[in-house]
């Protein structure tokens, strides 16, 4: 890959400081660059501004390699595609993933434009995934594949990709266990060998999510209602359909629950910061078992919870997915109206994967799924494979 060029998103990680060591080895012309996409400390965890400490450990590793390096500034376009998304979201009652929509808008959009204008051929990421190439009816198609260490595999995160930014894509640490990428860091003794693993918010570090979302949210007293067991042995079985679809969204479709339905069992700050599934941050006690949130009606500004990881309300067996938020990373996979294809599907990160059939209609797909999964949520992201091989994904209703 002599005279190659790949600009590199250098986060200040272990993992993307081994993938820029392993590009220089395969020959390729690197560059590191260090995206920063957030200027308020105001919500971080931790003692000090990560993105400093982040950007500093880049630079380092940089110069061991002996590569060029420069931060470029995205705040102002993650603000406004990140986190005012993220905000909106919360705001009608659904849950974004921050980690896929950052992929989509900013290192595989905004990033790979500036890495095109610097004159790259790639962009690289430190991601657990890989990429395969395939021939079909005389034209390249690129494959998502899950990273080999299964236990690190970040492929989920990457379900929102085009075509055209993977064919502009690499991994390079994609075909590694973890452990293997910090014995190779040691080995050429990089800055980053044993650091840990960034959490939270894509870019940002940890944060405080209800100080980051108090921000523009405000807190609103509201009641906490429990809805027990027994209440959906009394709902109606609607056993006949007259057609498939009004099958499936009968399934679909979320429980509704009114203030009457349950008693009340707690306070909280607004039915906004909750999230269906969430044990968390209730803060309500004297249970027999855990409470987790069913339900959140922010018109009225309240939280069902249930007891039990087993409650009735947690579990659904199909999810709707509109067009208009409908993608496919093989579009030439996609099914059109009418058609239905099984392939294994999960509705977050390391969930493990589930049977499931997908039937496409004209308004937009259903995911019916074997066996019913947990705490399926609106705003997140459903993903499919065949095998390794991510095919497509889309925005749950």
């Amino acid at each position: 890959m002599k005279g190659k060029k790949v600009v590199i998103g250098l986060s200040g990680g272990v993992d993307s400081s081994v993938s820029a060591y392993l590009l220089q080895q395969q020959g390729y012309d690197v560059i590191g660059l260090f995206m920063r996409n957030w200027n308020d400390s105001s919500v971080i965890l931790d003692d000090e501004c990560p993105w400093i400490e982040d950007s500093a450990d880049a630079l380092l590793v940089a110069e061991k390699l002996g590569i060029p390096f420069q931060v470029i500034d995205l705040s102002e376009i993650y603000k406004e595609r990140i986190v005012d998304y993220m905000f909106n979201e919360y705001q009608i009652g659904r849950t974004p993933n921050p980690d896929v929509l950052c992929n989509r808008e900013i290192k595989f959009d905004i990033f790979l434009k500036t890495a095109l204008e610097l004159g790259a051929d790639y962009v690289a990421t430190g991601h657990y995934c890989q990429k395969g190439i395939i021939e079909k009816d005389g034209k390249e198609i690129y494959q998502l594949l899950a990273g080999h260490d299964k236990n690190k595999d970040q492929s989920y995160f990457l379900c929102q990709l085009s075509q055209e930014q993977l064919s502009k894509a690499l991994f390079p640490i994609g075909h590694l266990d973890k452990s293997e990428v910090r014995k190779i860091a040691k080995e050429q003794e990089l800055v980053t060998a044993d650091k840990k693993d960034s959490q939270g918010l894509c870019f940002i570090g940890k944060v405080s999510l209800p100080d980051f979302l108090q921000q523009q949210l405000k807190p609103k007293d509201g009641v906490i209602i429990e809805i027990t067991k027994d209440f959906y042995k009394d709902l109606p079985q609607k056993a006949e359909f007259e057609t498939e679809k009004e099958r499936l969204a009968f399934l679909a479709k979320d429980y509704t629950y009114d203030a009457n339905d349950g008693k009340i069992v707690g306070k909280h700050n607004g039915a906004h910061f909750f999230t269906v599934g969430q044990r968390k941050g209730l803060g309500v006690g004297g249970m027999v078992e855990p409470l987790f949130v069913i339900s959140t009606d922010v018109e009225k500004n309240i939280i069902y919870a249930g007891q039990g990881a087993d409650h009735p309300g947690l579990f659904k067996k199909a999810l709707f997915v509109s067009n208009a938020e409908l993608h496919w990373v093989r579009e030439d996979l996609a099914l059109k109206p009418g058609e239905t294809k099984e392939y294994m599907a999960r509705i977050r990160y390391r969930q493990p994967l589930r049977k499931a059939t997908l039937h496409q209609f004209d308004n937009g797909l259903y995911v019916e799924f074997d066996e019913a999964p947990s705490a399926i949520t609106s705003g997140q992201f459903v993903a499919w494979y065949d095998g390794e091989e991510l095919i497509g994904s889309g925005v749950i209703h």
